[in-house]
């Protein structure tokens, strides 16, 4: 069925898959038998995706941010992506600027760069100012990209459809994958979404009791100049965060400020993670940046997870249970995550989380790499057939990434000396919430009620004990089925009397019969009860129940 359209894309897509020796695709494309689905070697896959084009690396970027999928193997090397595309040239990208501004461009930007600051499969970034002076970076989207997009879309959604007849994707719900995946794809098309996310985040990172907000920093949107196709924001002046080059300056040493840096970047993303629910899920070195006049930024913020109160509760518990080396608490907080319907066994799922943790009984909390830790808990999730909320994904990628880039940046990092004060911290507040004396207040009220209430409702109960006016409702499941087991029994037994009074009274009737007409009844009642019996046999028969 995906062939049979036969576009040029279809046919260029099914040699690369070909010639890169992906027999499970080649036999699903062709129409052929096909096994269990199996997945290239992570470097072929890799491979695949770059030789696909630009939307399939862009695929394969979003496909890195779901380590509850795939294992370990195939994010790291998925994580390798780069949208290497060589820029637009300037004559087009002026035409789609001209598009998208209101007034001439003569009257918004006083200087343009025509050389590209960064080239992605999407779109690319040039540095402007505006007639106003201020220094503005503007991210255009590439001319034509939608209907690229919108094509091959098309075609993932077409290999969904054939995998998804197979149990593999019934069991993975690869349809469901594919619109996920699809509509991420799409929704990057839409800057103001991009624009959206950084103006959110800017909000709360501009006040935190954990950091000096002032000390991070995330572009100014410039709305007015903003579309779908079009993203003006603050041009940052600075080079990646692992290109710095830091010199004592006013009695602070380079590994006083790297640590500091590091102090700052994850106080920053724990309370995007713990408290406000909602991150910035791509913190890989090309997106923070070291500024000139030494403050930290955020760049890119494309791609956010959100969580929701509950969710960010269980993952704090989750933190201290893998702290503990707990593989009972470990089950159960993941049992609590998942979303999936399907039956667990608990003895299995927990003998896998504490075969995983063993290896790490030994070591010192400094050595131990939690983001591995985590991708190892979302591998035994998958292997129990748990299928976690696609939020867990971004959320084990953020820490992975960050953790990672830690460790370069300042290899003398102690994960565990980072997050322990955070830690406390996060707990005091689920017991207590942001405004202590306020839940205290509003427990002491509840107590009150309480009692207070407390001994009506003893003398109300107490009162309908003795008045024997008690009721009592239950709801025991499965009953229905034992209820009609019990009825179809019922009914048999009393159909077995029925035809055994007929029989006897017709034998009664024939041994004294007296004239022709009782001789008739008695063989009639003598024929019904055959028939009534023959029927019983037959029944008890076809149910399969005689043993």
């Amino acid at each position: 069925m995906f062939l049979t359209q036969n576009t040029s894309r279809q046919r260029e897509i099914a040699e690369i898959l070909f010639r890169n020796g992906w027999d499970y695709m080649r036999r699903l494309l062709t129409g052929g038998k096909t096994d269990e689905p199996q997945l290239p070697t992570p470097a072929v896959l890799r491979k695949i995706l770059v030789d696909l084009g630009p939307v399939y690396v862009k695929f394969g970027q979003l496909m890195s941010t779901r380590p509850d999928l795939l294992p370990a193997s195939y994010i790291d090397e998925l994580s390798t992506l780069q949208d290497d595309v060589p820029p637009v040239p300037w004559a087009e990208i002026e035409v789609a600027i001209r598009q998208q501004l209101k007034k001439p461009l003569e009257e918004t930007f006083s200087k343009i760069n025509f050389q590209a600051v960064a080239a992605g499969s999407i779109g690319q970034i040039h540095r402007a100012t505006l007639t106003d002076g201020r220094e503005v970076a503007i991210k255009v989207q590439r001319p034509g990209i939608d209907a690229i997009v919108a094509q091959d879309i098309s075609l993932i959604q077409g290999v969904a459809d054939l995998v998804a007849r197979s149990e593999f994707g019934q069991n993975y719900e690869i349809k469901s994958l594919a619109n996920e995946f699809t509509s991420a794809l799409e929704a990057e098309l839409d800057f103001t979404r991009e624009a959206h996310f950084a103006e959110q985040l800017r909000r709360n990172l501009s006040a935190s009791r954990w950091f000096d907000p002032q000390q991070l920093v995330i572009a100014e949107i410039f709305w007015d100049l903003t579309t779908e196709k079009l993203l003006v924001m603050e041009w940052l002046d600075g080079v990646p965060l692992l290109a710095a080059n830091f010199a004592e300056n006013n009695g602070v040493s380079p590994e006083t400020k790297r640590q500091e840096i590091t102090t700052l970047l994850f106080r920053a993303f724990f309370q995007q993670l713990y408290i406000d629910g909602f991150f910035h899920a791509d913190p890989h070195p090309g997106n923070i940046f070291y500024l000139k006049d030494g403050r930290v930024a955020l760049l890119d913020c494309g791609m956010v997870g959100k969580l929701d109160p509950r969710t960010q509760q269980i993952l704090v518990e989750m933190l201290l249970a893998i702290v503990d080396i707990d593989a009972q608490r470990c089950s159960q907080l993941t049992l609590q995550l998942s979303d999936s319907a399907q039956p667990v066994i608990l003895s299995r799922l927990e003998n896998d989380y504490d075969r995983m943790l063993r290896k790490y009984y030994n070591l010192d909390l400094s050595q131990i790499n939690f983001s591995q830790i985590i991708y190892e808990l979302l591998q035994v999730a998958r292997n129990n057939k748990i299928r976690l909320p696609s939020n867990m994904g971004l959320y084990a990628k953020t820490l992975a990434n960050l953790e990672g880039l830690a460790r370069q940046f300042n290899p003398e990092i102690n994960f565990l000396d980072e997050v322990k004060p955070l830690l406390t911290d996060l707990f005091r507040r689920q017991l207590l919430g942001n405004r202590p004396v306020e839940s205290l207040l509003r427990t002491a009220l509840d107590i009150k009620s309480l009692s207070l209430q407390s001994p009506r409702q003893i003398e109300l109960l107490l009162d309908r004990v003795t008045s024997e006016t008690l009721q009592w409702n239950l709801s025991v499941r499965g009953l229905d089925s034992i209820r009609r087991t019990l009825d179809d029994s019922a009914n048999r037994l009393s159909f077995s009397v029925l035809v055994g009074s007929l029989i006897m009274g017709a034998a009664i009737i024939s041994s004294k019969a007296q004239t022709a007409q009782l001789s008739w009844l008695s063989s009639v009642l003598f024929a019904v009860a055959s028939l009534l019996g023959l029927w019983l046999i037959f029944s008890i028969l076809r149910s399969g129940r005689l043993r």
